[in-house]
């Protein structure tokens, strides 16, 4: 089950990894793993990363990253394959990316000579640039009757689906909203119609589709390969810019 009706997909830079996800979520579909255990899965593979950064061996750096993209998407693909949608699946995996993502800067910071200032602001831009590229993805969903596991505002804790618990469900729900509230405001105040638009076109959510976390990671892993760790950090604070552009496209498009 794709997160969009067929007449309304687009080619998803970040989603790179998705044949080999469905590969992996159908090869397990019949076993006890569940979608967590992907997700564990995925959080090992960026450790291993991070390891390998500090360690010099950025080609294996570069495989994990990419890998940890794939794992990423498998989880969501097993859930739908084996019909087991979860909200404690969904806010774990996020939880999850937030904490890897401060992490990946944070190693690449540690070995090269940037500033810690810098970091910081690379790691809000990042998050900023997903939330941006999500914001628009989830609308869209919403918006022609797609995936729904995913909400535009996560304001409340939702009510638990079968297999889960409500108190696992508000814990959560309560740590995923510590984590991104501030990025999903700043997001929605930038752009508060956009949950009114009507039009979202193949080749803009393409284009904004390059703020997803799956292409951060290939891009970090490219840099990585070819020796430009001293520029990863630069790079996502001046690509943070391209924020106001797509805003100000989505803005005309409407």
């Amino acid at each position: 089950m794709s997160k969009l009706p067929k007449e309304y997909k687009f080619l998803d830079l970040s989603d790179y990894g998705r044949p080999a996800a469905r590969f992996i979520a159908n090869s397990i579909k019949e076993t006890s793993l569940t979608p967590i255990h992907v997700t564990i899965g995925f959080i090992i593979s960026g450790l291993i990363a991070i390891y390998c950064i500090l360690e010099g061996y950025f080609i294996w750096a570069a495989v994990f990253l990419v890998l940890k993209s794939i794992l990423d998407a498998a989880d969501g693909e097993l859930a739908r394959i084996k019909n087991t949608p979860s909200y404690v699946g969904r806010y774990f995996d996020s939880i999850a990316d937030i904490i890897l993502n401060f992490l990946f800067l944070l190693t690449i910071w540690h070995i090269t000579s940037g500033s810690f200032m810098m970091l910081i602001f690379a790691f809000i831009g990042i998050q900023l640039q997903g939330t941006l590229y999500n914001y628009y993805y989830v609308i869209l969903r919403n918006m022609v009757n797609g995936d729904t596991t995913s909400r535009v505002f996560e304001d409340h804790a939702p009510t638990a689906m079968p297999g889960e618990t409500q108190s696992a469900v508000n814990w959560f729900f309560w740590t995923y909203n510590m984590l991104y509230i501030t990025f999903d405001k700043a997001i929605y105040y930038l752009d508060m119609k956009a949950t009114s638009a009507n039009n979202f076109p193949k080749w803009f959510m393409t284009a904004v589709s390059s703020f997803g976390l799956g292409f951060q990671l290939l891009i970090m892993g490219i840099m990585l390969v070819l020796h430009l760790e001293n520029y990863i950090i630069p790079f996502f604070v001046g690509y943070t810019g391209l924020i106001l552009v797509f805003i100000l496209i989505r803005k005309g498009i409407n």
